[in-house]
């Protein structure tokens, strides 16, 4: 496929927000079951709303995806109708549910509104807590129904895998909990070793899931050949070219134009950026270095654009096979 840059940016960046927001009430649930400090309201005020803020960026990244942005304020109506087999309708409803959510999640922490909702003076920060848990499942929600708008594409065999879901729920959670580790070296030193333990165990583990996403891709047994493409039973089939003079939207939308090396480069690159490298950093950095986990996140996050263009661009559209000769 063409990867879209406006779709790489969008995926990443909510990744960012979905994770920041996780790593935010992760804490909170720690301090309340008195396993860490209490932090200050403004702790979790600045937080979601720096999630919030990636949010948003992701969505005026996606009015880049379309033709004529001005249709996504009067026809984006259309696009939830069919939330029952859709998973992009389902995107779309999530994403102002998860935004607004963060929203208030942090108003209620800025304005100071925790009430006593149990009668338990043990239990603190109780309407947080059950807005961040609200938000908590409407964040895995959002990952699961980005990740399966790619994931239900049966024909796309690249995608259609668990291991899609699991990789942007992992790789949107390990970027947040970097992000959040350093944010904690600016704003709760104490926080620090916690958020980047998190953060190495996340990252460890989209390594791994990852990992076997391209041993699986690598060993697919494509179910479409070129006979199937062309409706030629013929044991021999070749094609000499591609039936036209130019290019066409089929030549330029459904695959990438780069040659298998240059597709092999991308993926050690983000290999090496995503995983080892903020690895290290973040391992370096538990003693609250500010540039080293600022290092860390900014090298993941560029890291993750490769990695999402690398996820677009491998996916091999059956059609290619018809138009394989440019």
């Amino acid at each position: 496929m063409h990867p879209t840059f406006a779709v790489i940016f969008l995926t990443t960046l909510i990744g960012v927000g979905q994770g920041l927001f996780l790593a935010l009430f992760t804490e909170q649930s720690y301090s309340a079951a008195k396993l860490l400090p209490t932090q200050e309201s403004s702790f979790y005020v600045t937080g979601s709303f720096i999630a919030l803020a990636f949010l948003i960026g992701g969505l005026i990244a996606a009015i880049g995806h379309l033709g004529k942005p001005i249709y996504m304020i009067t026809r984006a109506w259309r696009g939830v109708t069919q939330w029952r087999t859709s998973w992009l309708s389902r995107e779309l409803i999530l994403m102002p549910v998860v935004m607004f959510l963060v929203f208030l999640y942090g108003l209620v922490h800025l304005l100071g509104l925790d009430a006593d909702l149990f009668g338990s003076s043990e239990l603190n920060g109780q309407l947080t807590l059950i807005i961040g848990t609200v938000s908590t499942a409407a964040v895995f929600a959002l990952f699961i129904a980005t990740a399966m708008i790619y994931a239900s594409i049966k024909f796309l065999q690249e995608w259609a895998c668990a291991l899609t879901v699991a990789n942007y729920l992992l790789l949107g959670s390990a970027s947040g909990f970097t992000l959040a580790s350093a944010y904690a070296a600016f704003t709760a030193p104490e926080l620090v070793t916690f958020y980047a333990g998190w953060a190495m165990i996340i990252t460890f583990a989209g390594f791994i899931t990852r990992s076997g996403s391209l041993i699986r891709n690598a060993r697919i047994k494509y179910k479409s050949t070129l006979q199937t493409a062309i409706g030629v039973r013929h044991t021999k089939v070749q094609q000499k070219a591609m039936g036209m003079m130019g290019g066409s939207f089929n030549t330029r939308e459904f695959f990438h134009g780069k040659t298998a090396a240059f597709l092999k480069s991308i993926k050690w690159i983000f290999l090496v950026l995503v995983f080892p490298i903020p690895l290290l950093l973040l391992w370096a950095g538990m003693d609250g270095s500010k540039a080293l986990l600022v290092l860390a996140f900014a090298t993941q996050y560029v890291g993750l654009l490769f990695e999402r263009w690398f996820f677009f661009a491998q996916a091999n559209h059956p059609q290619n096979l018809y138009y394989q000769t440019v």
